[in-house]
């Protein structure tokens, strides 16, 4: 389905050479958008245009920003996962998760978030013409998940800023909302499969839904939540979780 309000609008999505964030660009495309796509990695999507961009350097991401005129939307999808326990202990030995391990997830997930909105917002004040930010949560940023200090901080922190950035970019006529998956079918989640540290039949059963979430099924709601369908929806979380909340936090 494509939403009303989106055609002409400069998107920039994070994240977007993979995952959850090619499917939101590609989307985008469909719907007449012109789509910048930030990500550490080479290449993305054919139509979009691809930058490198490092969101956890806030050089990286004001050298890109400077080289807009303006942007209408900003999707902040770029994360990452460095699971483990906070203290681990396994025949005697003990082993705690690193500063390194911590600080890599806040500084994509978290300050990224921060970093890109801080670059984009004020291109959207100057343009006088509104805008919307969607910022990628979690529903664990609800209710906390085994082995993952580090991302469910991450996410909690994304949640906060989005109802605060609400509240202090309305009378601007930007609205900032966020999407919270579940488990999504990407490569990050396969990888964290085939490693053991996730079930992936265990997940399924705890999911009414019986499957993981698509890509697309995340970038249906995210261009929901970008146009003028929402337009009177800000400081809102929408979890597309197939049901995971109604099973229960535990």
């Amino acid at each position: 389905m494509i939403h009303t309000g989106l055609s002409g609008k400069v998107v920039v999505v994070t994240g977007a050479a993979s995952g959850i964030g090619r499917a939101t660009a590609l989307r985008f495309l469909t719907s007449g958008c012109i789509v910048y796509g930030w990500d550490i990695a080479a290449g993305g999507p054919e139509g979009v245009l691809m930058r490198q961009v490092n969101v956890a350097d806030p050089e990286s991401v004001n050298a890109a920003a400077a080289e807009l005129e303006t942007v209408d939307v900003l999707v902040n999808n770029a994360g990452i996962l460095r699971d483990g326990q906070l203290v681990r202990v396994k025949e005697g030995q003990v082993s705690l998760l690193s500063d390194e391990a911590f600080n890599a997830v806040i500084d994509v997930n978290l300050k990224g978030v921060f970093h890109c909105a801080r670059a984009i917002v004020p291109k959207m004040i100057a343009a006088g013409k509104g805008g919307v930010i969607l910022n990628a949560s979690s529903v664990v940023g609800l209710y906390g998940n085994f082995g993952q200090t580090n991302y469910i901080a991450s996410k909690a922190g994304v949640i906060g800023m989005t109802k605060v950035w609400a509240r202090e970019l309305g009378r601007y006529g930007i609205r900032v909302n966020a999407v919270g998956p579940a488990y999504v079918e990407t490569e990050m989640t396969r990888r964290n499969i085939a490693a053991g540290n996730v079930n992936e039949e265990q997940i399924k059963r705890r999911i009414p839904l019986g499957r993981l979430a698509q890509p697309g099924d995340v970038a249906g709601a995210v261009s929901f939540l970008l146009s003028e369908d929402a337009a009177f929806i800000t400081g809102h979380s929408l979890y597309v979780d197939g049901g995971w909340l109604a099973y229960g936090y535990f």
